[in-house]
């Protein structure tokens, strides 16, 4: 049985509800547009982990998508006549998180002789940079890598298996929401 067989199965309610409980806590977190922007950032990066766990693959048009969301959101939130900068200022640290990205993807292959982060992961993390302020971009990281490390050991634990240092995750999986936890949180500690 193939993936597609498998998940043609899958009740679909439950990404539903995750989907619609991650939009009601982005609204009642930020309400307004930033809360709009941050419930549509919520299912936009849903749907990344969703299609990364399946495919392994981060979809181009979804990234795209959380980086002009981004944007917008970066203007949405600008202080009364700062927009061009607060603007600036999310393209920067988009552009500097893929650059550091892309900087680990490349020594990572050079050192190891095998691809460690795909290119959609370091497209995703121009999504995290432009979404997320200096202080909550390594909470995102933190989080994804810890995750993503979690996971997979409970899963090698429960189905008997040895850790090997060459399985392949699908890090989008796990990026992709910590950018939006990550999110909802920066805006948390904004409002207290």
């Amino acid at each position: 049985m193939d993936d597609s067989e498998r998940m043609r199965g899958t009740p679909a309610w439950p990404v539903f509800a995750i989907g619609a409980a991650m939009a009601a806590a982005s609204l009642g977190a930020a309400p307004g547009l930033s809360g709009v922007l941050g419930a549509a950032l919520a299912l936009a990066m849903l749907a990344i982990a969703i299609v990364d766990a399946r495919h392994f693959i981060i979809p181009d048009e979804l990234t795209f998508a959380a980086v002009l969301l981004g944007l917008g959101h970066s203007l949405a939130t600008a202080p009364s006549g700062m927009s061009i900068e607060a603007l600036g200022l999310a393209l920067v640290r988009g552009l500097f998180l893929g650059a550091v990205f892309l900087l680990l993807r490349g020594t990572y292959s050079r050192l190891r002789k095998r691809e460690g982060l795909g290119l959609g992961d370091v497209k995703l993390s121009v999504a995290a940079g432009v979404w997320l302020g200096l202080d909550f971009i390594p909470v995102a990281i933190e989080i994804a890598a810890l995750a993503a490390i979690a996971v997979y050991l409970l899963r090698q634990i429960v189905l008997r298996r040895p850790v090997s240092t060459t399985a392949r995750l699908p890090f989008g999986l796990f990026l992709a929401p910590s950018i939006w936890v990550a999110w909802l949180a920066e805006v948390l500690s904004s409002s207290s």
